[in-house]
C-alpha cells in the first residue's frame, strides 16, 4: 500500500488567509452580503462564507490586521470571532436558548389556543374580556422570552443600517401583540395572541433543527482533530525522555513512538521498524508495515513495536490539520435551490415591508382609519411568511431521507438531495468503496477442526487479520474451539494451547505479496491468503447509474495494478495513485467542462474530494471524518444504496418543483386578499398555517420512492 502524498503546496503569493467565526449569519441573505461587500474593504481580497459551520475564511493583505477585519464584520452588522478562540464554532449557549424558547413558545400556544377556541365559539361580554385578559398574561411573557432570538438578530441589523429575514419577522410579531393589547384594554373584539405566538413556534422549531444540523456537521472536524495523539515522548540529548504536549512540538524534535500510542506529528522514521493503522487517512484497513525513511503522519496508531521518528510537520501544519482546513472551507451550499432561496431570502425583506407600508399607507387614505389600516397590514405580514416555500425543500427531503433510510443510506446534508438529483458523473475510490475494505480469507484449505482452532485464536485478538478471519469463520457458522493460555505478540500474532497441542496464528515465514497469515496446530502449518474482494452488486448498481445516464470511473490513491484491475473487472475508465490534490484537480476539472460530479469515497485521503465535490457518499465503514464530509452514508456491504440515492433525488425534486408552484401559487392568491382587506390576522396566520400542511401532504407522497 502506498502512503498518500499528503503535502500541500501553499504558494507564495504575498496574501494572508484568516477564518472567523460568525454565528449571527441566519440567511442565504447574510452570506450574499457578507461575500459581497467585504471585498469592497481595503485590504480584503476575497470573502467566502461556510453556512454549515457558520464560518467566514477572508484572504486579505498582511497589513490588515485580525481587529481590523473583525470591525470590518461588526459594520456589516455581524460580531465575529477568529477561528482560534472558537475552533469548533460550538454554539452551545445559542442551541440551549433557542430549546428553552421552543419549549415556552410551545406552551404558549397551546393554552392561548384554548383560549381563543372559547372566543371563536361565540363567548361575549365579560367571559371574552377575561379570556382576552388571560391570553394576554400568557402570551405578553411568552413573545418576550420566545421571540428574543428574532429580536435582537433583527435590531443588530438594523443598528448597523441593514435588513434581513428577522425584521419583519419581528415587526409583524411586535404589531400584532401591540393591537392585541390595545384590544384587551380598550375591551375590543379581537386579539391576536394566538397568531404571534403561534408564528413564533413555527419559526423557532425551523430554527432548532437547522442549529441541530449544524452541530452535526461540525462534529466531524472535532472528531477528525481528537484522532492526533495528544502528546509525545521527546528524546533529550541525553536520551532521557519527556513527554511534551502536541501543540509545543516543534520540526526537527527527536520523538520515541511507543507501541499502541496515537501519533502527534508528522515525521520521518529514523530507527526501528513496526505496523502502523494507517485506515484513519487512507481508508485501507491491512496495516502497514514501515521502517527507516518511512515517511508517518499525525493520527496514525503504532500497531507494534517502538521506532524513533524526527518530526517534520507539527500542530497546524500536520496532515490531518490541512485536510481538516480543506474539509471546512470546502463545504458549502452549491445547489441551484439554494440560490433560487439566496435570490428570495434577498427580496423577501424589502418586498414585505413595501408591501405592508404600502396596505397601511392606502388604505389610511381610503379613510379606514389607523386601526383598520394597521390590522390590514399586520395580515400582510403574517401571510407573507414563506413557510410554504420554506418547507417546499425541506419536507421533500426529510420524507425522501427517511425513505433512503429504510433502504441502509443515511442523508446528513439537507440540500445533498438536490445536488445527488443533478449528478451526472460518478467518482468512486476502489478500496473500501468499491471493495469491501476488509481482508477477506480464502478458508477453503480448512478442515473443520481447523477452522473451530483457527476462530478460537482469532476472535482474542483485534488485529485487522484476525477480525476479519473471524468474522469469515462467524459467517459460515463455525464454532470456535476452546483455546488456553492465549497470549499475543505484538508484531508475531496469536498462540495459546488447544488441549494438550500448542496451536498459533502467526506472520508467515516468507514473505509473500499479498496479506497472509499461517495457522499452526502442533506440527502442521497452513497459510491462508486474504484479498479485499468487490461488493456483491457492484455491476448492478453501475448499470442502475447508466440508466440514469451517469457515467462511472474510480479515481483512487492505492496502486496502479489493482486499481487497473478491478477497472478491468468492471469495464470503467480508472485514475490510480491520485493524491488529495489530485482528486481536488479532477474535480475542478470536470466542474469548468460544466459536469455535477458525485464522489463515493472512505479514506481520509478522499475528505477534501467528499467535502469539494457536488455530492458525495461515504461507506459506513468510513472514517469519521469522511462520514462528517460526505452528504450521506451508507451502510452494509451492498453498494445499490448509491445507486437509490441518485434515483430518489430526482423523484424529490420533481415533489420539490409542484411545492414551488402551490407556495407561489398562495402568495399570489393570498397577498392580494390581505391587501385588500378580505383578512384578519387571525385568518393569515391560519391560511399561512394551512398552505404549510399542503405543502407537507404532497411530500409524504416519496414515503414509496425507494421501493
Amino acid at each position: 500500500m502506498n502512503a498518500p502524498d499528503l503535502s500541500f503546496d501553499r504558494g507564495e503569493a504575498p496574501l494572508k488567509g484568516m477564518r472567523f467565526t460568525v454565528p449571527g449569519m441566519r440567511c442565504a441573505g447574510c452570506i450574499a452580503k457578507i461575500e459581497r461587500e467585504l471585498p469592497k474593504v481595503d485590504g480584503i481580497v476575497a470573502a467566502r462564507v461556510n453556512f454549515s459551520s457558520k464560518r467566514v475564511a477572508i484572504e486579505h493583505d498582511p497589513a490588515v490586521g485580525e481587529d481590523a477585519l473583525t470591525e470590518a464584520l461588526l459594520r456589516l452588522g455581524f460580531e465575529a470571532q477568529p477561528i482560534e478562540e472558537n475552533p469548533l464554532g460550538t454554539e452551545a449557549a445559542e442551541r440551549k436558548q433557542l430549546t428553552r424558547a421552543l419549549g415556552v413558545a410551545g406552551f404558549g400556544m397551546m393554552n392561548v389556543m384554548l383560549l381563543s377556541v372559547s372566543i371563536w365559539s361565540g363567548a361575549q361580554g365579560f367571559t371574552r374580556e377575561l379570556f382576552h385578559w388571560l391570553s394576554a398574561l400568557i402570551a405578553m411573557p411568552v413573545i418576550a422570552y420566545s421571540g428574543r432570538p428574532f429580536f435582537s438578530s433583527a435590531w443588530m441589523a438594523l443598528k448597523y443600517r441593514r435588513t434581513n429575514m428577522d425584521v419583519p419577522i419581528s415587526i409583524g410579531v411586535i404589531l400584532a401583540t401591540a393591537l392585541s393589547l390595545y384590544e384587551t384594554i380598550t375591551g375590543g373584539e379581537h386579539a391576536y395572541f394566538e397568531s404571534a405566538v403561534m408564528l413564533l413556534f413555527f419559526l423557532l422549531a425551523g430554527r432548532a433543527l437547522d442549529a441541530e444540523m449544524r452541530t452535526r456537521t461540525r462534529a466531524g472536524i472535532g472528531a477528525l482533530l481528537g484522532r492526533m495523539g495528544k502528546s509525545a515522548s521527546v528524546i533529550g540529548p541525553d536520551g532521557a525522555t519527556r513527554r511534551v504536549p502536541a501543540n509545543a512540538l516543534e520540526p526537527g524534535m527527536l520523538v520515541l513512538v511507543a507501541a499502541g500510542e496515537a501519533l502527534a506529528a508528522d515525521g520521518e522514521i529514523e530507527e526501528g521498524r513496526s505496523t502502523i493503522d494507517n485506515s484513519m487517512l487512507t481508508g485501507e484497513s491491512a496495516p502497514e508495515s514501515v521502517g527507516a525513511g518511512a515517511q508517518v503522519h499525525a493520527g496514525a496508531i503504532n500497531q507494534s513495536s517502538p521506532f524513533r521518528m524526527r518530526l517534520t510537520r507539527t500542530a497546524d501544519d500536520t496532515a490531518i490539520a490541512e485536510i481538516a482546513r480543506l474539509m471546512d472551507e470546502a463545504g458549502q451550499s452549491r445547489s441551484t435551490y439554494v440560490r433560487i432561496a439566496d435570490r428570495a431570502s434577498r427580496a423577501y425583506a424589502p418586498v414585505v415591508h413595501a408591501l405592508a407600508a404600502l396596505a397601511f399607507a392606502g388604505w389610511m387614505i381610503a379613510g379606514a382609519g389607523w386601526h383598520q389600516s394597521l390590522v390590514i397590514a399586520i395580515a400582510v405580514l403574517i401571510i407573507t411568511c414563506p413557510c410554504a416555500m420554506g418547507l417546499a425543500v425541506p419536507t421533500a427531503q426529510v420524507v425522501a431521507s427517511g425513505a433512503l433510510l429504510k433502504r441502509g443510506l443515511l442523508v446528513k446534508d439537507g440540500s445533498a438531495l438536490e445536488r445527488l438529483a443533478e449528478v451526472d458523473v460518478a467518482l468512486f475510490d476502489k478500496t473500501g468503496t468499491l471493495t469491501l475494505g476488509e481482508p477477506r480469507p480464502d478458508i477453503g484449505a480448512l478442515n473443520t477442526a481447523e477452522r473451530q482452532v483457527a476462530l478460537g485464536l482469532a476472535q482474542s485478538s483485534r488485529h485487522p487479520l484476525s477480525k476479519g478471519l473471524a468474522k469469515r469463520l462467524l459467517e459460515e457458522g463455525v464454532q470456535p474451539a476452546a483455546i488456553d493460555n492465549l497470549e499475543e505478540v505484538g508484531g508475531e500474532g496469536v498462540s495459546g494451547m488447544w488441549g494438550e497441542v500448542r496451536v498459533a496464528l502467526e506472520r508467515p515465514q516468507v514473505e509473500t505479496d499479498r496479506l497472509a497469515v499461517t495457522l499452526k496446530i502442533g506440527e502442521e502449518h497452513t497459510t491462508l491468503s486474504f484479498d479485499d474482494p468487490l461488493r456483491a452488486d457492484v455491476p448492478c448498481t453501475l448499470a442502475l447509474l447508466r440508466d440514469e445516464n451517469i457515467e462511472a470511473s474510480i479515481l483512487s490513491g492505492d496502486r496502479n495494478a489493482p486499481v487497473e484491475a478491478v477497472a478491468r473487472q468492471l469495464d470503467i475508465p480508472a485514475i490510480a495513485e491520485a493524491s488529495p490534490q489530485d482528486k481536488l484537480a479532477a474535480l475542478e476539472a470536470l466542474r469548468e467542462a460544466g459536469r455535477f460530479p458525485l464522489m463515493v469515497g472512505d479514506g481520509l485521503n478522499d475528505g477534501p474530494a467528499l467535502a469539494a465535490a457536488h455530492a458525495s457518499i461515504a461507506p459506513g465503514t468510513a472514517s469519521d471524518a469522511s462520514q462528517q464530509a460526505a452528504d450521506a452514508v451508507f451502510i452494509g456491504e451492498k453498494l445499490m444504496p448509491v445507486a437509490l440515492a441518485v434515483r430518489v433525488a430526482k423523484r424529490t425534486m420533481v415533489i420539490v418543483r409542484q411545492n414551488f408552484a402551490f407556495a407561489i401559487g398562495y402568495n399570489a392568491l393570498a397577498v392580494p386578499l390581505a391587501l385588500f382587506g378580505y383578512v384578519t390576522p387571525l385568518v393569515a396566520a391560519i391560511a399561512m398555517s394551512l398552505s404549510s400542511l399542503v405543502v407537507v401532504a404532497n411530500s409524504l407522497r416519496l414515503a414509496g420512492s425507494a421501493r
